[in-house]
């Protein structure tokens, strides 16, 4: 471990799961960050690389598992939000149509929200699903960092043209995508880093 690691995880608790909009949540005021993505996108691995832990999220061999919001409190400082994964085919519309209300209220009604960290595959185009969550988003002016996942998949040559390929369906700079491999950990303390700042930073309004 590094001894400038921008995130040392001194305590780590799961505080429990929100299972339906309206529905208890954990009773907490800190700072909160949530990660999103595709249920294929390596979220759960992305998480036990970041907080250094091989099964802090459990890593299924079936996406599309997670079905509710969970908590887990961070060093006592902020609090990591897993929300569930979305996009997977098997999934039943009466399970989706769960989670959207779910997820909505979560996003719009968190007073301690200070960023969304969306995850995209970097083998893949952003989905319908990945653009509707990036647009919802940015309609709530929410903080947002892109992590492109599984870039130990590809060449040196090929992922510039990938990242150069997704940064133009966005419409955004390749400097603000991400790189992240769960594998090999590239990106992971630059994404702790990050995550440090917006822990750090105001509240953005809900107004």
């Amino acid at each position: 471990m590094s001894a400038e690691d921008p995130l040392v995880i001194r305590s780590l608790e799961f505080m429990g799961g929100m299972a339906a909009a309206g529905s208890w949540r954990p009773d907490s005021q800190l700072p909160e960050v949530a990660f999103v993505g595709r249920s294929n996108v390596g979220k759960s691995s992305l998480l036990n690389k970041l907080v250094r832990r091989k099964a802090f999220a459990r890593v299924s061999r079936t996406p599309g598992r997670t079905r509710e919001i969970n908590f887990f409190r961070v060093n006592d400082r902020f609090v990591l939000v897993d929300l569930p994964g979305y996009g997977y085919a098997r999934v039943s519309k009466e399970r989706k149509q769960e989670w959207r209300p779910l997820m909505e209220q979560y996003l719009r009604h968190t007073t301690q929200l200070r960023g969304i960290v969306q995850l995209l595959d970097v083998r893949r185009d952003p989905s319908d699903d990945d653009l509707d969550m990036l647009d919802f988003l940015a309609e709530l002016e929410v903080p947002v960092l892109i992590a492109v996942t599984k870039v130990d998949k590809l060449s040196a040559a090929q992922r510039v043209g990938r990242m150069e390929e997704l940064a133009t369906s966005l419409g955004v700079g390749t400097e603000q995508l991400l790189p992240f491999s769960a594998q090999t950990g590239e990106g992971r303390d630059d994404l702790a880093a990050a995550l440090v700042e917006l822990v750090e930073e105001d509240p953005w309004s809900l107004e």
